[in-house]
């Protein structure tokens, strides 16, 4: 069976599929272009089919935390060096497997449609920036992007540590060592301490401050939907009588806040980003450090576009229906205020829209890129692949 699985992931490659999901009771699934599509010539998947694949992509290790948690991310690399990030789970007494497909090559940032303040963060000689958002919306390749920028750009050493590893770097002009989390180094903690003993220029970590107060460039991601909601969930870190010393370190360390949500495009290729960038200057300093206004992050950004390059998300989806790469339903369903987005899109409210200067992009997607589909929808190889229903 584990067999008819690899052939099974070599069909979603061939369909441009960003994610396969693998349920008892259902043929494997695919998702293209954000719609859910299921490989119909394929017989539902048992229990032990799904175990039989789920255990044999584990090591010792990563079998104990699958025991004793019931969930474990690992990578999978294919026989024909194809790469996955993958999350085993347990749901209603099964195991289930999410598998995310990794591209071979990180994406060059001109495909990725993001404005170029975000490589200005990337070229910062210290601090942290941070690149946020939900599960599936690009943190990863933006961060993979602007690493491999900086790659290409400085010679400079780069630590990276990951759980799992993604992107596999080449050296450029910089020296990259990548260190995943149960193979190379046994926590994050552990790794940071020993990364900053090797005196590294930029830091690509999931633990982000400590680091960034030595003088070290670090980028790292978050899983949280804006700016001002990450900085309160990075205060939220530290006990109460923690937290004023958090918000002043904060203050000192933050160089800038990259938060991005995918949108359907307007021609049903895929996904695009929008996003919103959070530039930590004087005034925004005043409203980190102050619990009362950490709320008025938000005006912060609408009205920071001229000098700073800041951009709320209302202003990028206002940009992207300009630029015809979505809707204006779209933009509209996924604007953080449909009553603001609706002013800012008629250029009537405080900031307006972000103007003829930002440049969303030349094309492409975020979030994860895939190859070209090199076969025709609906059929990939042995393979029929129809829309998903679960009726």
């Amino acid at each position: 069976m584990v067999s008819v699985l690899d052939k099974v992931l070599g069909a979603a490659r061939q369909l441009g599929a960003s994610d396969v999901h693998l349920k008892v009771g259902l043929p494997p699934i695919f998702r293209v272009k954000g719609d859910l599509r299921t490989v119909a010539n394929v017989p539902p998947l048992t229990q032990e089919a799904i175990e039989e694949f789920g255990f044999s992509m584990m090591n010792a290790r990563q079998r104990d935390i699958f025991d004793k948690n019931w969930d474990v991310d690992l990578a999978y690399s294919t026989q024909d060096g194809y790469r996955y990030r993958v999350n085993v789970l347990q749901q209603r007494g099964n195991m289930g497997v999410v598998m995310r497909l990794i591209p071979p090559n990180v994406p060059p940032f001109e495909r990725l449609n993001l404005p170029r303040k975000v490589l200005e963060l990337a070229e910062e000689r210290r601090g942290l920036v941070l690149v946020t958002g939900i599960t599936g919306s690009g943190k990863s390749t933006t961060l993979a992007a602007m690493v491999d920028y900086i790659n290409s750009h400085k010679a400079v050493h780069i630590v990276t540590i990951e759980d799992p590893i993604e992107f596999a770097f080449k050296d450029r002009r910089s020296v990259i060592n990548q260190r995943e989390i149960g193979f190379d180094t046994t926590s994050f903690a552990r790794a940071l301490r020993a990364s900053l003993r090797q005196d590294p220029d930029i830091e690509t970590t999931e633990i982000a401050m400590t680091a960034a107060e030595t003088g070290h460039l670090v980028l790292s991601t978050l899983h949280t939907v804006d700016a001002v909601e990450t900085i309160n969930r990075i205060v939220a870190l530290y006990p109460p009588h923690q937290q004023t010393q958090a918000r002043l370190q904060l203050c000192a360390v933050l160089r800038g806040v990259v938060s991005q949500r995918l949108v359907s495009r307007a021609d049903n290729m895929g996904m695009v980003p929008a996003v919103e960038i959070l530039i930590n200057t004087a005034r925004v300093k005043e409203l980190i450090a102050d619990p009362r206004r950490t709320r008025e992050i938000h005006e912060a950004i609408v009205t920071g576009r001229d000098p700073y390059g800041m951009v709320s998300f209302d202003q990028s989806l206002t940009e992207l229906v300009k630029n015809r790469f979505v809707t204006y339903e779209e933009a509209l369903a996924n604007s953080s205020n449909a009553d603001d987005f609706a002013l800012i899109f008629r250029g009537v409210s405080k900031g307006g829209s972000v103007g003829s200067d930002f440049n969303p992009g030349a094309g492409g997607h975020t979030g994860y890129t895939p190859p070209p589909a090199t076969a025709t929808p609906g059929n990939a190889g042995d393979f029929q692949v129809d829309r998903f229903k679960n009726e």
